[in-house]
């Protein structure tokens, strides 16, 4: 096995958020794949997740790809942008050309690079409209870009699984532990490495809700998550405040 060292660069979806491990902290689809990888690799094997929620793609480019590149890994894995889609700021004739560059850096350095096509999330959020359009075009962009450097494509948004809302955390924006262990059986597949079958089950789709308990389970979800996330908007906050990134130096891997 060729990886002897892999660093995981991004935002909450690289983080791990919302599978937890039993202490509270998270564990997701990344640290996953880093002990499979270590597995197959034996004693030796670092590994570092730099990824911190709530980043958008200038902080995980000013941030973490220069200590990514500085540890000099064999493997990178770089999912990014997918807060900046949310925001009403975003300008897809900039973003372009920036994540284009920002792939080139990283594969400069001689890293393999893991590069992610981001699932159909807005299917269940609010302002699928708008929203919608523009995770097009960053899942296009991304593949574009893969190919143009040889790197290396996960593709999410080709897998319909994901529809499933029990791939799903509460909060319908983060992967639960199910979603996480299907993401990391198809980093190691494209990796070329072998994987546990069972981290490719999926729990059975739900049956229809009906019309009045769907629409109160809506307006649990708006009180609980959507309307926090709209104040962190308007105030400026961000959930990744005061929160360091949870693996930043390459270590050996302990949990699995």
């Amino acid at each position: 096995m060729r990886w002897r060292s892999y660093v995981a660069v991004g935002d909450s979806f690289t983080e791990g958020m919302d599978d937890a491990y039993p202490d509270g902290s998270y564990r997701g689809w990344a640290d996953l794949v880093a002990t499979r990888l270590a597995a197959e690799a034996g004693p030796g094997f670092g590994y570092a997740n730099l990824a911190i929620r709530g980043r958008l793609f200038p902080n995980v480019v000013a941030e973490q790809v220069p200590a990514a590149l500085a540890m000099k890994p064999d493997l990178i894995s770089f999912a990014a942008g997918g807060n900046d889609v949310l925001r009403r700021s975003f300008d897809p004739d900039s973003f372009v050309p920036r994540f284009d560059s920002v792939v080139q850096r990283l594969r400069s350095g001689g890293s393999d690079l893991v590069l992610f096509r981001f699932a159909d999330v807005m299917a269940r959020l609010p302002g699928q409209r708008l929203v919608a359009p523009r995770v097009a075009l960053l899942n296009r962009a991304v593949g574009e870009v893969a190919d143009r450097h040889g790197a290396i494509l996960v593709d999410l948004y080709a897998d319909d699984t994901y529809l499933n809302p029990l791939l799903w955390s509460t909060d319908r924006l983060h992967l639960s532990a199910a979603g996480h262990r299907r993401v990391a059986a198809q980093v190691l597949t494209a990796l070329g490495v072998g994987c546990d079958e069972d981290w490719l089950m999926v729990p059975a789709h739900p049956a229809p809700s009906p019309w009045l308990a769907a629409r109160a389970a809506d307006l649990r979800w708006a009180g609980r998550h959507l309307a926090p996330w709209i104040k962190r908007r308007l105030t400026g906050r961000s959930s990744g405040d005061f929160v360091t990134a949870k693996r930043p130096v390459l270590g050996p891997v302990e949990r699995d």
